[in-house]
């Protein structure tokens, strides 16, 4: 029975005038179990002919048939899964993968055939102990003879059956004790059954073929039969079969240890390779990192101004020149907005400047009557003591808090000032608060600030029922907007016009957000750019890769590995990479950030967990996205072009 039919075979190479016919014509019939030798001098078209047999290349025309099969209507991934399964490959230069131990070389092919670990391992070390390779189960090629890297690659070629075993020049690099070997060995893979096509120059190995075809300038001269010799095959390998979503999950494990072991066997060019990703990913985090501090320290002295609060003032904006001469705020307004179910607390306020005298000091403090409440809405901690009650209030009690400046300005020998008697505009006032440290930003965080109940100020020290400001605290359940509109309203109908104004903390505050967020924005893409530069870099040098390693990837083609295969272990290696790269770059940026907090009081770094998470999901697109080309390209490659590489 024919397992091999070739029929009216041509093959040319080149174009136009350089275009040269290489197999002329070629009909040849090869039955199953022979043991054919192909002899011929350099360029007859021998090793031509037997790349065609073995599906590495194609037939310009012609028709090419194995167990009655046309191969010529097949696609890249049948030709694949035929060489997977039918063929074994014994090259003259071995073409072992140097990165990998004896064993993993010979378990290779059975990676694309579809078997497991155990089994394909256990398979491996079998065959390689029947070719006295027991001993040299760990050694890389580099670590063997040329005898013992060519029984390597017949045990790869037997790993998936080699029902047709294809040998080109087998013992052409070996010396002749290791050669005689070698043709032992493969007479007795015929004996076993397997169909044997051996290339060859050498008349002396021909010989020793039961069937011996000369080829000559691309035409067959000769076809000798020396003996009728045929074996039934005894070594078969079971046929995997798995379900479409176990296939794509062995494929991925697969393909996902071979990316892990290409990356480990070439550090350096993969931390060279990751390095623009650990450069980008440290700046993006880190610059979002720094924008979140500065923003964070912004918003707390905003809200030590207040939270969603509202500072109502007479007049009509700060360039008003009457403002400090309209009296139209009264407690009563306070009282009547404290009342509205959006608003949680209102308070009044009035101002006075004077001087201020404890024992033998005297400076000039900013005196603040305000109610109860005041130090609540506006998000006032204190130091030491309490603040006023509304008894007191009520009382018009002689009582007053300072604040940290006035403190360290008159009471430096005193750390406690409680209880302690100070005199503003000849009134005496009794200490019994101490307010935390300003961190608001403007003049009044370094001005001494004394607080005192609205009603003592009004009718113990100005004198007049007048306010100068009214502070209202907007529910939190309420849009500070829309309250501002209602408080608008409310007191525009009091007082029959709108003769005040208003300051609304949360316009601040969404402003600076939206200026810092804006500026975030902007560094964060001048940073973005270098990632991206890196993900050039990764694309660069993976392209450089897989010109390094095309020999490789025509390896792994010639043994069974489809396009898919090839694009998924680049593409994999690729976001490895790129993740890793990420990680590594999401760490430099903490410690930076460790270091960089540990050495600035001011302004530090805040990390937020979702830039971290696009961080790494940044690194992981960057993988797929410049590493889709490389992986594209290396699955693109002819089998026999990439084999002849060096």
């Amino acid at each position: 029975m024919n397992i091999i039919e070739l029929k009216k075979i041509n093959k040319y190479f080149g174009q136009g005038s350089n275009r040269v016919h290489v197999l002329k014509n070629i009909d040849l019939q090869i039955e199953k179990g022979d043991f054919v030798a192909i002899i011929g001098q350099s360029g007859s078209g021998k090793s031509t002919m037997m790349n065609i047999i073995g599906c590495l290349d194609v037939p310009t025309t012609g028709s090419y048939k194995i167990n009655g099969v046309e191969v010529g209507k097949m696609n890249k991934d049948q030709l694949a899964e035929l060489r997977c399964k039918t063929f074994g490959f014994i090259f003259q230069r071995y073409n072992l993968l140097n990165s990998l131990k004896a064993d993993e070389n010979a378990a290779l092919p059975a990676v694309y055939l579809g078997l497991n670990a155990e089994a394909r391992d256990k398979r491996a070390v079998e065959l390689l102990k029947k070719l006295e390779l027991g001993n040299k189960l760990g050694n890389k090629p580099n670590e063997l003879s040329g005898g013992q890297q060519q029984r390597v690659s017949i045990a790869r070629a037997l790993m998936n059956g080699g029902e047709i075993i294809l040998a080109d020049e087998p013992t052409g690099a070996l010396d002749s004790k290791s050669g005689e070997m070698v043709m032992s060995i493969i007479k007795d893979l015929h004996k076993q059954g397997h169909t044997i096509i051996l290339v060859t120059h050498d008349s002396k190995i021909a010989a020793q073929a039961s069937r011996i075809i000369e080829i000559k300038d691309g035409e067959i001269v000769s076809d000798e039969r020396k003996v009728n010799e045929f074996f039934e095959s005894t070594n078969t390998v079971e046929n995997i079969s798995r379900s479409k979503f176990d296939a794509f999950k062995y494929s991925f494990i697969e393909s996902m240890k071979m990316s892990l072991h290409a990356i480990m066997s070439n550090k350096m060019r993969s931390l060279l390779t990751m390095l623009g990703i650990i450069i980008g990913i440290a700046s993006v985090v880190s610059v979002v990192a720094l924008g979140n501090a500065s923003q964070a320290k912004i918003m707390a002295q905003i809200n030590s101004m207040g939270t969603n609060t509202i500072d109502i003032m007479p007049g009509t904006g700060f360039g008003d020149m009457r403002s400090g001469r309209v009296k139209t705020l009264k407690v009563r307004d306070s009282e009547f907005l404290a009342k509205q179910g959006f608003i949680d607390n209102s308070t009044p306020s009035v101002s006075a400047s004077g001087t201020l005298v404890y024992r033998n000091y005297s400076l000039t403090a900013q005196l603040k009557g305000v109610g109860d409440t005041f130090f609540d809405v506006k998000g006032k901690k204190f130091a030491q003591g309490r603040g006023f009650t509304k008894e007191e209030v009520n009382q018009m009690a002689s009582v007053v808090v300072i604040d940290d400046n006035t403190l360290r300005e008159m009471f430096e020998n005193e750390p406690n000032p409680l209880g302690k008697v100070i005199i503003f505009n000849k009134k005496p006032l009794t200490i019994i608060g101490v307010t935390e440290k300003d961190s608001s930003p403007g003049p009044s965080s370094e001005s001494m600030n004394i607080f005192v109940p609205y009603t003592t100020a009004m009718y113990r020290i100005n004198g007049s029922s007048d306010i100068n400001l009214i502070t209202v605290k907007v529910s939190d359940k309420v849009n500070s907007q829309v309250a501002e509109q209602s408080i608008e309203k409310i007191l525009t109908a009091l007082h029959g016009k709108k003769d005040f104004f208003m300051i609304n903390t949360d316009s601040i505050k969404q402003t600076v957000e939206s200026a810092t967020n804006t500026m975030k924005f902007l560094i964060a893409s001048i940073a973005v750019i270098s990632l991206i530069v890196g993900g050039i870099g990764v694309m660069n040098i993976m392209l450089v890769s897989v010109t390094e390693r095309t020999r490789e990837i025509g390896i792994r083609m010639a043994i069974g590995a489809k396009q898919a295969d090839i694009l998924q272990q680049f593409l994999i290696e690729a976001i490895l990479i790129c993740l890793v790269g990420g990680f590594l770059g999401v760490s430099l940026s903490m410690l930076i950030g460790f270091i960089f907090n540990s050495l600035s009081e001011d302004v530090g770094m805040i990390f937020s967990t979702l830039s971290i998470v696009l961080a790494l999901v940044c690194s992981t697109a960057i993988g797929i996205i410049f590493g889709y080309m490389p992986a594209k390209n290396a699955s693109n490659l002819n089998p026999i072009d990439a084999l002849a590489s060096e």
